[in-house]
């Protein structure tokens, strides 16, 4: 049987590294501009690419092991006070 990923690490850990990714494209292609001698404006849209690239995957990855480490411990805890019979406020 196949396990699907669990929608509250997913869709989260995907709007942050898209939203990332779209910061490190846009700071990338600003910071690139340069006016050529015709007088056009020249952008590096291959390094923006790749920084939005990078962005992405670096904050989806992050942020998708930071909400399973959050979600293994909160399933922990809920076990440990079913156990011992505490109440939970």
């Amino acid at each position: 049987m196949r396990r699907f990923p669990n929608p509250w690490i997913a869709i989260p850990s995907i709007a942050l590294g898209l939203l990332a990714g779209a910061l490190g494209w846009a700071v990338t292609n600003v910071s690139c501009r340069q006016p050529d001698s015709a007088g056009q404006v020249s952008s590096c849209n291959g390094w923006a690419v790749a920084v939005a690239t990078v962005s992405f995957l670096a904050v989806t990855i992050g942020v998708a092991l930071v909400l399973v480490l959050v979600y293994r411990s909160i399933a922990e805890w809920r076990d440990g006070t079913q156990q011992t019979g505490v109440k939970r406020g």
